[in-house]
């Protein structure tokens, strides 16, 4: 089982904080993959030119392998200033 968060205006626009999943997809990429199935909303706003991923509180590229009682948090670029 996996933990994945969702953060910021993804939160928002998808209409959901957080999901469990039980089936472990190999890696961020497939996963990713996966919830975009969901809907073109979710298609969209899943893409990794728009979305960075991070495993374990860790920002990781879409080849970054899951394990079973990872978290994974999807989030949009952030700036600072």
């Amino acid at each position: 089982m996996i933990k994945i968060l969702f953060f910021a205006q993804l939160r928002e626009r998808l209409g959901v904080a957080e999901l469990t999943q039980d089936t472990l997809p190999d890696t961020i990429g497939a996963l990713r993959n996966e919830l975009s199935q969901q809907s073109g909303l979710w298609a969209e706003l899943l893409q990794k030119e728009r979305c960075l991923a991070a495993l374990n509180q860790e920002i990781v590229a879409d080849n970054a392998k899951l394990n079973s009682g990872d978290e994974v948090a999807f989030f949009p670029p952030v700036t600072g200033g």
